[in-house]
C-alpha cells in the first residue's frame, strides 16, 4: 500500500488559514557581496543577507510577512517551470 500525499496542511497567520506552499526563489549575488532572493510567486517579496543560510531564513520571514499583510488569503497563480542557462 503506497502512502497518499498530504494535501490539507495549513499554516495560521493572523488567525487566517493558508495552505502550506512551496515557493520558488531566485538567488543572485549583488556587487556588494550580499546574496539577494526574489520569490517568484509573490511579486515584491525579496530579501538579502551575507550568507545563503541567513538568506533562506530571512526569505522565509519575508514570505510570512508578505502573507500576513494580505487582507485575505491569496491564490498563487504563477507556476514556475524552471531556469535554463544558455550561451550566446
Amino acid at each position: 500500500m503506497s502512502a497518499k500525499p498530504v494535501k490539507n496542511i495549513y499554516i495560521v497567520l493572523k488567525a487566517k488559514l493558508y495552505p502550506m506552499k512551496d515557493f520558488n526563489i531566485i538567488i543572485e549575488e549583488g556587487e556588494d557581496g550580499y546574496f539577494i532572493s526574489e520569490v517568484i510567486e509573490l511579486p515584491g517579496c525579496h530579501s538579502q543577507a551575507k550568507s545563503i543560510d541567513e538568506l533562506i531564513k530571512r526569505t522565509k520571514e519575508a514570505i510570512t510577512l508578505f502573507l500576513e499583510s494580505q487582507e485575505k488569503p491569496i491564490k498563487i497563480m504563477k507556476r514556475f517551470v524552471g531556469m535554463q542557462k544558455i550561451a550566446v
